[in-house]
This record gives structure tokens, C-alpha cells and sequence, in this order.
């Protein structure tokens, strides 16, 4: 949490009242915090993360090009969210989005299409994930029978988030809550695979973040949706020729790969490279081109 505006992140009009890993959140000036807000000014920085640091350098146009996507598939989902009109700050209009300050759920609701990453090695160690058990003899980057809600618990800043069954998610937001989110999770996922697939592109998983509108009481889709920071995208055509670069994700994996490779994860991590700064840019940015055609 950070209270006050550091020099380079100041907007006149707005106040900088969060920042984390990657992105900054403002309020208008006179406004006493996040939760007495209406409108947060949410903008995504080219800070990239991995292992629980922020790393440097950042990735050059990150936060426009995720920012571009967010708004591409919010345009696409016939759901609420929590887009609202008004003017934005013209130092970060390619990179923010305004939104209706909403009462966030603690659950990050996670959907898997595909077996792979912490589900792989969850499954690996139990047969399961989540509490839902799945057929012997998956292999890493398997498509599953049919996609999964595999909700996690959003830990407080500084923990690492938990992944819970859904029978934890009740406990937490009750019944129909739970149901609710789990519902929409899932119709979105399958709307947003479909159109991704027609685009030569695999969604093998995502997670979602919804909270409650302060003004309608509707369950509303929010954060960032659908992007490489939260989603595992493959190539299709790579996927199904099976060869060794099938699972190559269009998302920072090539960072958490020679950061693994260059560091023990104690003391500060080191810089990155140029060459894979401009390899995980030009990730980003196929991505974008080949779902939008832009």
C-alpha cells in the first residue's frame, strides 16, 4: 500500500492511494480513500513481476497493450463491469481504465480448460485440484473433459494466495454467492474460448475477479480481464503439431524461465536483459494482433 504520489506516478486531479506489483490506483483529489471513493482510476504500469518481485527493467508498452486487451474482451462479455465514462488523464489514457469502485469478493475465480502450471502439479501430487478429481494419466498441457472452477483465496498484500475448494468459497460469500460466481466464471470462460479459438488461439485458463455494484447490488466483473498477466494463451497450430514449443505461452513465461535459470530467489533479483525484455514485448504484442487484427 502506498499512500501519497511518487513523483513520476502524479495525475493532476487524481491521487495515487495503491500500488502494487503492476498497477496504480488514484482517486479524485478530496477524496479520502479507496473506500470512500465512487470512481478509481485504475492504470496499468510496464512494471513486470515474477516471483513475487517486481523486476527491472519493465516491459516497454506492457500497460497499454493489456489495457487495449482488457477493453477488447470487456466489449465482447455480455456481462456487467465495472467500466464507467469520463474523461482520463492524458499521460495515461492508453494505459488506464475508470471505474465504478465496487465491493471486491476475496476469491480469485479461476478457470481451467487446460491441465498445466500450479494445477498440473497440483493434480501430480493428488489426483485433484481444488477438491475435483480428475482422470488418470493427464499429462501436462492436457485439455481437460470440461473446463473447471478452481477458485483461489485472495491472501492480504505480502501473502501468497490460496487455492480452496468451492465448498471454502460458501464459507467465505455464502451460498448463492458462490454459485454465482462459479456460474459466471464458467459462461465466461466458454464464451471467451470460443471466440479466442476462432482466432487460432487456445485460453487454456483465466481468473476472474467480480464485485458487488455499491449502487445496483449486481455482481460485476472487474480488474483486468482476459489478458497475458491473467490468462495462459497457447498457439493452437504449435499445441496440436505436439512439439517441444506446443505449451509456449504469449505471457511473461520467458521472464520466469531465465530468472529461474539466473537467480537463486535470494537478495534482489537481477536486471533483466534486453533480449528478454524485447522477446516477452513481442509476446505481448502477437498476442493482441492475432485475437484483435490489430
Amino acid at each position: 500500500m502506498s499512500e501519497g504520489v511518487a513523483a513520476d506516478r502524479s495525475l493532476p486531479g487524481w491521487r495515487l492511494v495503491y500500488s502494487g506489483k503492476v498497477r496504480d490506483l488514484y482517486v479524485e483529489d478530496g477524496v479520502a480513500g479507496l473506500d470512500a471513493a465512487e470512481r478509481v482510476l485504475m492504470v496499468a504500469s510496464d512494471r513486470v513481476s515474477a516471483f513475487d518481485h517486481v523486476l527491472s527493467p519493465g516491459i516497454p508498452g506492457k500497460g497499454e497493450l493489456l489495457t487495449r486487451l482488457s477493453l477488447w474482451w470487456f466489449d465482447r462479455l455480455e456481462v456487467p463491469n465495472h467500466l464507467i465514462d469520463g474523461p482520463i488523464p492524458a499521460a495515461v489514457r492508453e494505459r488506464a481504465m475508470l471505474t465504478a469502485r465496487l465491493d471486491m469478493f476475496p476469491i480469485e475465480c479461476v478457470v481451467r480448460g487446460y491441465l498445466s502450471g500450479s494445477g498440473y502439479a497440483e493434480y501430480l501430487s493428488t489426483g485433484a485440484v481444488c477438491g475435483i478429481r480428475l482422470p488418470a494419466g493427464l499429462s501436462d498441457g492436457d485439455r481437460l473433459p470440461e473446463p473447471i472452477y478452481t477458485p483461489a483465496w485472495k491472501a492480504p498484500l505480502g501473502e501468497h494466495d490460496e487455492n480452496i475448494s468451492f465448498e471454502r468459497t460458501v464459507e467465505l460469500v455464502g451460498a448463492d454467492d458462490a454459485a454465482a460466481l462459479r456460474d459466471l466464471s464458467l459462461s465466461i470462460f466458454s464464451r471467451a474460448s470460443a471466440i479466442a479459438e476462432a482466432r487460432g488461439v487456445i485460453l487454456a485458463d483465466t481468473k476472474f475477479e467480480f464485485g458487488r455494484n455499491r449502487a445496483t447490488g449486481a455482481i460485476t466483473l472487474a480488474d483486468e480481464v482476459l489478458t497475458s498477466d491473467s490468462s495462459r494463451y497457447w498457439d493452437a497450430a504449435l499445441y496440436a503439431a505436439g512439439g517441444p514449443d506446443r505449451l509456449s505461452s504469449f505471457d511473461k513465461q520467458i521472464v520466469r524461465d531465465w530468472l529461474a535459470a539466473h537467480w537463486d530467489k535470494t537478495g534482489a533479483p537481477p536486471a533483466l536483459p534486453a533480449e528478454i525484455v524485447e522477446r516477452t514485448a513481442a509476446r505481448y504484442r502477437e498476442l493482441i494482433e492475432r485475437l484483435t487484427g490489430s
